[in-house]
């Protein structure tokens, strides 16, 4: 017989595909702890983040910068509140970031405000109990996309005077890093003659920093070749990379372990594992 637990979670995949997108983040966010900070970033696009940490930490926590999915078309940083709630229950300080989508602005604009956003966590994130040293960035499927490119196309962070180094690490969850443009996607990524900039497999070269690489092997959205075809360049370049499979699994699953992560339990271990997170921690801090 079909579990209680089984059935919510089709239902609610069934609402996220069916375009339900408030009901569904209304609920996956129902026991999600509030930020403790919001702050504008970069006061003259009106790009903020939010900041999740632990409630009690005797040392500098590690630091994830988390950057959504959504087609580079929408999302917002309010409906990510359980993966920044998720990683501050197992010791992570968790930056949830906002960045520009289209029709506001198309690539690299985006890659370029999540760069800035980076450069923000790693000048203050000390004020939150975070380790600037420790500063991973984390991404699930567009945001994914970008988190890859910030850690392979050493351009993007140049431009905030950081180098794809200056990382401890980069996870991607059922993200594209070599995929075809077309359609719709052609308004978002320009003429054809810059495609090849948006992918993060053209730009390794062995110096990047390790990566952790998280796919459902049933993704119909991001083809799983993506992750597997990034994997083997990394490694092939003398790289660090780890790469995750999840048997059955769709594109959201990745996510959804945040919010059920008894579902998926291998996410958050190979997550927590990767940047060395302290999981006594107690929960995180209210407002």
């Amino acid at each position: 017989m079909r579990s209680l637990r089984t059935t919510l979670a089709i239902a609610l995949a069934a609402l996220l595909a069916t375009g339900c997108q408030s009901v569904f983040f209304g609920y996956v966010n129902r026991d999600s702890t509030p930020p403790v900070a919001s702050v504008t970033y970069d006061p003259g696009r009106g790009l903020a983040l939010d900041v999740y940490r632990p409630r009690h930490a005797i040392h500098a926590m590690p630091v994830v910068v988390f950057f959504y999915g959504g087609a580079w078309q929408r999302g917002n940083r309010a409906r990510y509140g359980f993966v920044g709630s998720q990683l501050a229950q197992r010791g992570v300080v968790a930056i949830v970031a906002d960045y520009r989508t289209w029709p506001t602005a198309g690539f690299p604009d985006f890659i370029d405000d999540a760069a800035r956003a980076v450069r923000w966590s790693r000048d203050h994130v000390a004020e939150h109990g975070g380790d600037p040293d420790r500063i991973f960035i984390a991404g699930h499927s567009a945001g994914a996309q970008i988190a890859a490119l910030l850690g392979t196309d050493a351009r993007h962070l140049g431009r905030v005077d950081m180098t794809p180094r200056d990382l401890a690490g980069v996870i991607g969850l059922a993200g594209p890093y070599d995929f075809a443009i077309g359609g719709k996607l052609e308004r978002i990524f320009g003429p054809p003659e810059q495609w090849p900039d948006a992918m993060a497999v053209r730009f390794v070269d062995g110096d990047e920093p390790p990566f952790l690489l998280i796919h459902g092997d049933r993704d119909r959205t991001v083809e799983p070749g993506n992750s597997r075809r990034l994997h083997a360049a990394l490694r092939e370049a003398g790289a660090s990379s780890r790469i995750v499979w999840l048997a059955g699994a769709s594109h959201f699953a990745p996510a959804a372990a945040f919010y059920s992560p008894e579902r998926f339990p291998k996410v958050l271990l190979a997550v927590s594992s990767f940047v060395g997170a302290d999981a006594s921690t107690a929960p995180p801090e209210p407002e």
